[in-house]
């Protein structure tokens, strides 16, 4: 079930942001990825609206929107392949006519899930927080 985040949801989504993001982000230091823990609690959650897929009572997965952006989705490692990130997208979607989202070149199974659900390469850049190169990757409805 995708449901509106609510402020006890915060601990299992960081949880979830957190080791989703060493797994799919081996390239980077995980000190990156724990430096940036109280910055998803404090601005990008509380600044963005967030839904979650919650099983049997426990956080799965969660995607944030801001705007226009697919600013986050993430599952948890252990059910990733499952169909919840899917389930995700198709919720994002039906939110907006259109979404952008960035992800990391080095990401390659999370671009080819992208390029999956719809999404094209609609440009590059750094990241500047990384020094990592992204895609940008859009898609619009219809």
């Amino acid at each position: 079930m995708i449901r509106a985040f609510t402020d006890t949801d915060m601990e299992p989504v960081l949880d979830i942001w957190l080791n989703a993001s060493l797994k799919a982000h081996d390239f980077i230091s995980p000190n990156y990825w724990q430096s940036q823990v109280d910055n998803m609690r404090s601005m990008y959650l509380p600044a963005s609206e967030v839904y979650v897929w919650v099983e049997k009572g426990i956080v799965k997965g969660f995607y944030a929107l801001y705007e226009n952006q697919l600013a986050a989705i993430f599952v948890k490692p252990d059910v990733q392949g499952k169909g919840i990130g899917k389930a995700l997208i198709s919720h994002a979607k039906k939110r907006r006519e259109s979404l952008s989202l960035n992800v990391y070149k080095r990401n390659d199974v999370s671009y080819r899930f992208y390029l999956s659900q719809g999404f094209r390469v609609i440009g590059g850049n750094v990241d500047e927080h990384t020094g990592e190169g992204e895609w940008v990757m859009g898609y619009e409805a219809g």
